[in-house]
């Protein structure tokens, strides 16, 4: 089996995202460019059939042209998307996309999600790309610009936006690094609910804190 230790990893992560919420049985994807020749990613319906619960034959093993070598499920429509991120920078090793419950909310509503933890300040706010249908190659062309955008203005590693009314998608140098981001940003959207919500119960805003947040 080619790159089974990776394919393995890939199914420990996902395993993970589901049972902490950070994705659904709606779906969202995972991929990583193991080298120039090779992408691994997870198969269409992972998460509604498998509730990803995965092992690594059904992990896809896809070239350049999205030729399936190995594995045995199917691509998923947002491959697209994917590629165009691999094409746009090639910094970029590893990328999620996922449905996570905190973020949602502020992805339903096409919100820029501002960023109030220090773990995740270095990223700026969390922006929110106009709203194009899943699975469309108006939606992957969307997420093209948004990268070109980035690497024109020379902007470190790990970068995302939320999918208006989708989810949200991360580029990172590796699986970890990438989720480790995702789950950070996952923190931050709650803290950031649970305190505008003890905000209007009267409580203020260490002014250091405050600072770093629009009025928006």
């Amino acid at each position: 089996m080619l790159y089974r230790l990776e394919r393995q990893k890939l199914c420990d992560w996902m395993l993970v995202m589901y049972d902490r919420w950070l994705t659904n049985a709606a779906g969202g994807n995972v991929t990583v460019k193991v080298n120039d020749d090779h992408w691994i990613m997870t198969p269409t319906l992972m998460a509604q059939e498998k509730l990803c619960r995965l092992v690594p034959e059904n992990i896809l093993v896809v070239d350049k042209d999205l030729n399936i070598i190995e594995g045995d499920g199917n691509l998923t429509r947002e491959t697209n998307m994917h590629m165009a991120i691999y094409e746009t920078d090639p910094r970029v090793k590893a990328i999620i996309h996922a449905h996570p419950k905190e973020i949602m909310p502020f992805a339903t509503m096409g919100i820029t999600m501002p960023i109030i933890n220090e773990n995740l300040r270095k990223m700026g706010d969390l922006p929110c790309l106009e709203y194009a249908p899943a699975t469309t190659v108006i939606l992957a062309e969307r997420v093209r610009d948004f990268v070109k955008s980035k690497v024109e203005a020379n902007t470190a590693l790990p970068y995302g936006a939320m999918l208006q009314e989708h989810g949200i998608i991360l580029a990172e140098t590796s699986l970890e690094k990438c989720y480790d981001i995702l789950e950070r940003l996952e923190a931050n959207a709650y803290t950031y609910i649970q305190a505008r919500v003890l905000e209007m119960t009267g409580h203020k805003w260490n002014a250091v804190t405050r600072n770093h947040i629009s009025d928006e």
